[in-house]
């Protein structure tokens, strides 16, 4: 038996960090009886302990019984941070992150509460604490929310109606947008693994996107309290970053979007964590090529509508399903405007493609049904099934020919999709 990431090992030679622990007293022990096999115990499975669990579930006689018990055993770690976190409990870590200024977020991010918020959850995931708003220096180009929250330009804008033509200038300012967008995307690939934070890749977008003299776009955008979305396993879109780490087998999108020079630029990918399911491989890699398939009819004369029939049929070719809450959109000075782009067939989205014309496509596509809940946060939408999802997201431009990727892949960027490699 392996001691695996919960870390609570078996003796040296299970490769774990020690095994079960007979530090507890003779007289206080004795009493107590084997988990496996009944006999007398005098060992104690040190994460039980560490967990504060009673010790007549955490009591072994040999080391031998506690490697052979592990593979079932640990399950009993894993139902405790469960309860505790449903019942709101208090660990000694969540004290110490309250008292930092971690806090459940609450209202859309207009509120924190120090409890877990009651919610008939979908699937086994579950918000954790975040940390407090990440400041920006005075020397960077703000939009018009970041400091009140309140978009003001983006509403009322004829460009909610109507989709706008780009002057070359602004489409050079796009291209360099972007560009930095990806590279801002990419700084957060390259920290993605098992036991790192959702808040730590937002750190290093909200460092990195202003270290360019950008603004994260996200940040208080309708309060939004973070500079990036992180959307983990069952979460669909707009997750925020927080205190849970990345476990072996989850998977995480990041989405990104930088302003800079009066523009936005706005991209996300879906990567591995670890060592990943089948099914969740087969997940990522059909909505990464549903983005491909649909980049690849963008021409001047096609109809917004064609890119939602191209997604929709690979997607429920691969046994999938569509995500309709959530569409692609408009971007350029504004964050969201027109056109609308919906991912799933049969819909009905007007207008037909034109030079100059900038959007991004982002489908989001689910392992099981297609509906989706909203959290108690009023950000994450997760879906109906608690099975997971997975997104990629271009902002692309509309050429004479045919369509430029604004976003696209750099040479540097990390390799981490290993059909690219084919």
């Amino acid at each position: 038996m392996a001691g695996g990431s919960e870390g609570a090992g078996a003796g040296a030679g299970a490769g774990g960090e020690g095994g079960a622990d007979s530090s507890s007293s003779s007289s206080s022990v004795a009493a107590l009886t084997c988990v496996r096999c009944a006999k007398p115990a005098r060992l104690q499975c040190p994460k039980c302990v560490e967990l504060k669990l009673p010790r007549e579930a955490a009591a072994f006689c040999t080391q031998e019984c506690f490697k052979e018990s592990w593979s079932s055993h640990k399950a009993v770690h894993s139902k405790a941070r469960l309860s505790a976190a449903e019942n709101g409990a208090t660990t000694d870590k969540n004290v110490s992150l309250e008292s930092g200024g971690w806090l459940y977020c609450l209202r859309r991010g207009q509120s924190r509460t120090a409890k877990l918020p009651h919610f008939d959850w979908t699937g086994t995931l579950r918000p954790f604490p975040i940390s407090s708003k990440q400041p920006v220096p005075a020397h960077i180009d703000l939009p018009d929310w970041a400091l009140d929250g309140i978009p003001k330009a983006e509403p009322n804008s004829d460009l909610q109606h109507h989709v706008e033509i780009k002057s070359s200038d602004l489409i050079e300012r796009m291209r360099e947008t972007s560009r930095i967008a990806r590279e801002v995307l990419d700084a957060a690939a390259r920290i993605i693994k098992p036991g790192i934070t959702t808040d730590e890749i937002d750190r290093v977008v909200h460092e990195t996107t202003i270290a360019a003299g950008g603004y994260p776009s996200p940040l208080n955008y309708h309060f939004f309290p973070k500079s990036c979305c992180t959307s983990v396993n069952e979460v669909i879109c707009h997750g925020i970053p927080d205190a849970r780490k990345l476990e072996d087998g989850d998977i995480v999108n990041v989405d990104v979007t930088v302003y800079y020079k009066g523009v936005h630029g706005d991209l996300n990918e879906t990567y591995f964590v670890g060592n990943v399911d089948e099914e969740s491989r087969k997940l990522i890699q059909c909505t990464y090529e549903c983005l491909e398939k649909a980049i690849a009819i963008v021409k001047p004369g096609v109809r917004y509508r064609e890119i939602g029939e191209v997604i929709n049929r690979h997607a429920s070719m691969s046994g999938f399903s569509v995500v309709k809450s959530y569409c692609g959109h408009g971007i350029g000075e504004l964050f969201h405007c027109a056109p609308n782009i919906p991912h799933y067939g049969r819909n009905k989205a007007v207008g037909v493609m034109k030079a100059g014309q900038t959007f991004t496509i982002e489908p989001m596509i689910n392992s099981g049904v297609w509906r989706d809940r909203m959290w108690p946060d009023g950000w994450t939408a997760v879906t109906a099934d608690g099975k997971c999802s997975a997104q990629f997201e271009h902002t692309l431009l509309v050429t004479e020919t045919g369509v430029e990727v604004l976003t696209a892949r750099l040479p540097t960027s990390p390799n981490v999709f290993p059909w690219l490699n084919a």
